[in-house]
């Protein structure tokens, strides 16, 4: 399956006992890379990351989640009554010496910290069950973008595997012309130093010569071998990440189209040799972005 490495989603859900709001957010990267924000879950929150990385194998995870509880039995609360005995009997012996009036509240002495604990109770099996569950669901919405978008940069990618094949095929007919161009551009130079005492053999030898100073055919077959490993990469049955596999055929390509303009003699087959390397330059940059 052919996905990118980009996508958001977001999701609400709620329970008796929980409202959750997942937030994920998925970027390029060269390995899985996982990034948790939100309350300190724990164990949990390695299962949360387990999960994610049975789904997606390569790039940057962001998530962040919100979970509020809205059971009152979901919080432990306690008053230190002992402290707040002796908070008020030290206060009001204080007025006594002072003359003061002590007119404190108790709204106001359990605004003191260490009079009240509000504690969250650990979660339940079943609490958990239902955050992996909502983290599921968020995480397939993820993965629908993905591939919404990996097939979309496939389609790309056929197209420039097409007009690389195109330019090739020219290439190849190109060349099949060189052997009668060189001879005639040989034959030329040779008027044109007033030499014409060159054999029949020894023009042969020299245009077969050159011939095999700049031939091509073997960069052209490893082009064709690299478009066609790239080409199976790209089938639908594909059930596998191939976004490394086919960056390092894109730099193989690339590899190969430097090499044969680096040869190639014919004007026609430079030009064709340019439009190769903009199109593998363009492959490079959307596989890099393939999971």
């Amino acid at each position: 399956m052919i996905r990118s490495m980009t996508g958001f989603a977001e999701k609400s859900f709620n329970s008796s006992n929980l409202r959750v709001k997942i937030f994920i957010k998925t970027l390029n990267h060269r390995f899985f890379d996982w990034v948790f924000k939100g309350p300190g879950l724990g164990e949990l929150e390695n299962e949360l990351r387990t999960v994610c990385q049975k789904k997606i194998s390569r790039g940057r995870v962001e998530v962040l989640a919100e979970i509020d509880f809205l059971s009152p039995d979901s919080w432990q609360f306690a008053v230190n009554r002992p402290l707040l005995t002796k908070m008020i009997s030290e206060l009001r012996a204080l007025a006594d010496e002072t003359g003061l009036q002590f007119n404190l509240t108790l709204s106001e002495l359990l605004r003191l910290p260490p009079v009240i604990t509000i504690n969250q109770r650990e979660l339940t099996r079943s609490d958990k069950n239902f955050i992996l569950a909502a983290f599921d669901e968020t995480l397939e919405e993820i993965l629908k973008q993905r591939e919404k978008e990996g097939r979309e940069i496939s389609r790309q990618l056929h197209r420039h595997l097409s007009r690389i094949k195109k330019s090739l095929r020219v290439i190849e007919n190109l060349f099949k012309r060189q052997p009668g161009e060189l001879r005639q551009k040989l034959v030329k130079k040779l008027k044109d130093l007033n030499h014409n005492a060159l054999s029949e053999d020894r023009l042969s030898e020299e245009v077969a010569y050159l011939m095999q100073k700049f031939d091509v055919v073997e960069e052209i077959n490893r082009l064709k071998s690299h478009l066609k490993a790239v080409a199976e990469l790209l089938l639908p049955g594909v059930d596998e990440p191939v976004g490394k596999k086919l960056d390092f055929l894109a730099q193989e390509l690339s590899r190969e189209a430097n090499t044969l303009n680096a040869k190639a003699q014919d004007p026609g087959i430079i030009e064709h040799c340019l439009l190769i390397k903009n199109e593998i330059e363009s492959m490079r940059q959307q596989v890099q972005n393939l999971e």
